[in-house]
């Protein structure tokens, strides 16, 4: 039933893109990305295929040397959308900015060792280093700890950990000079072509806290103001996005086509970023992410407080955006 709600979703999506007529001198729809990032590779796959076009979009990407900077560039009106997570929408939300939220991947990281670790489960990273990606607030760290906690262990206490960026931490990883580490997926992706292996994934921890792990964390940001302004260039967007989705979902020589965006130089490495990338395509209703982000923002409210969520208890309404029919 899910599948079918979401074909209706995308049905009328498709239709509303492609048959409506364009605003008579409409601006291009601006979207901040990172060149290195994956968001890159769907954009790729859109404009070889022409799905921009099709869709009756016109599409300006303006490159970003970090997230944060395309939240800067969205906030300051430079940008019309950008990819963050549902968690910053909520809070800007709160603090008066009226941003919306649509799901883009479910995508998470995950803790990698070495293949012959003798690391078998959390508790034994206690007394051993663990490299952390994104820093003390980080998500998926914060989620780790609570894990832990629940069978007796303080990772934050006995582990000694060490805060860096994802891809020096990847590096010491594969230099040896690390016992463990929590990376976003793509590194985590790149460390299993080379022999690393999962000691667990954040999504396979979700259920846990009463959330399906297929949740998608990060999406599609754009203002509501502009989504009023401009429905018919989301619906092309997001059509577009989706179909471009589909086309890497179905095709493994669309990979070998994007290879050079992904930075692989082997095949097993863009083997692992295309099977990773396929499991984080969200496949559930808005509304199924919706529910489960309201359950799993209250469990990061309690473990970060106000310094990661902001001044809000609650996910706040109307953080995820819904198309009509979804």
């Amino acid at each position: 039933m899910a599948k079918i709600r979401i074909a209706v979703c995308w049905l009328f999506l498709a239709m509303l893109a492609w048959l409506a007529p364009n605003d008579a001198g409409a601006a291009p729809v601006r979207l901040a990305l990172q060149k290195t990032g994956t968001v890159a590779w769907e954009f790729d796959v859109m404009r070889r295929h022409g799905l921009d076009k099709r869709a009756g979009l016109e599409l300006e990407t303006i490159e970003q040397a970090s997230p944060e900077a395309g939240k800067i560039a969205l906030r300051g009106g430079s940008a019309d959308v950008i990819v963050s997570d549902w968690l910053w929408v909520s809070r800007e939300r709160s603090l008066g900015f009226k941003l919306v939220f649509y799901p883009y991947s479910s995508a998470l990281g995950a803790v990698m060792v070495p293949a012959k670790s003798s690391i078998g489960k959390l508790a034994d990273l206690q007394g051993k280093s663990l490299a952390v990606a994104g820093g003390p607030l980080d998500k998926s760290w914060l989620l780790l700890q609570a894990a832990a906690a629940k069978e007796g262990v303080d990772l934050k206490a006995k582990a000694r950990i060490v805060y860096g960026a994802p891809a020096l931490l990847a590096a010491k990883m594969q230099q040896g000079e690390m016992d463990a580490t929590l990376n976003y997926w793509n590194f985590c992706a790149r460390l299993e072509a080379h022999g690393f292996r999962r000691l667990v994934g954040i999504g396979d921890l979700l259920p846990q806290f009463g959330v399906s792990p297929n949740l998608s964390m990060i999406g599609y940001v754009f203002s509501e103001s502009f989504a009023k302004a401009h429905p018919r260039d989301i619906a092309a967007f997001l059509d577009a996005t989706h179909r471009a989705k589909q086309i890497l979902m179905t095709s493994d020589a669309e990979w070998d086509s994007i290879a050079p965006l992904t930075g692989a130089t082997d095949a097993a490495t863009l083997k692992a970023y295309r099977d990773r990338y396929r499991e984080g395509i969200p496949d559930r209703p808005v509304a199924a992410e919706e529910k489960d982000a309201a359950v799993l923002y209250r469990v990061l409210a309690r473990l970060g407080g106000e310094a990661l969520v902001g001044p809000a208890k609650e996910l706040v309404p109307g953080t995820f955006y819904r198309p009509t029919g979804d």
